[in-house]
């Protein structure tokens, strides 16, 4: 073994990760109940949250690539949760809005949603999860 790393259980990477899959397995089982993949939900969530946006916009606030938002973007559309309309000055780009059936989807998982988000904050506390979430957009920034 090499004395040049660390070892797994102080990997901020996989620490990162672990994390990441002890919240997504609560969180998978009702987007699998709506069919929508997590990517799916990121997009409907961030075009919920912030508006209209451009595509390239979009999968920077969502973490999605860009073909990988094409594909998202494309199934979104023919489930009707989102719409296309041409760039008002730039006729090259499109801006994403949600559509009425994607605030329907928001509307009936938003309370499961936020349930899991209470049960996490009653199990850690609300100073730390906003300990939490500051240390980690700090660290976003880096």
């Amino acid at each position: 073994m090499s004395k040049f790393f660390v070892k797994t259980d102080e990997s901020l990477p996989i620490m990162l990760l672990r994390a990441r899959e002890a919240v997504m397995c609560r969180i998978r089982p009702f987007l699998i109940k709506h069919d929508l993949s997590e990517q799916q939900w990121r997009v409907l969530r961030i075009l919920d949250e912030v508006g209209p946006l451009e595509p390239t916009e979009l999968g920077e606030r969502c973490m999605v690539l860009t073909p990988s938002l094409t594909r998202i973007l494309s199934l979104l559309e023919k489930r009707q949760m989102i719409r296309r309309e041409q760039h008002p000055t730039d006729r090259r780009k499109q801006i994403i809005h949600l559509a009425g059936p994607g605030q329907d989807v928001i509307a009936k998982i938003a309370p499961e949603a936020q349930k899991i988000y209470e049960d996490l904050e009653e199990h850690f506390g609300k100073p730390q999860m906003i300990n939490l979430l500051n240390k980690l957009k700090k660290l976003s920034e880096f």
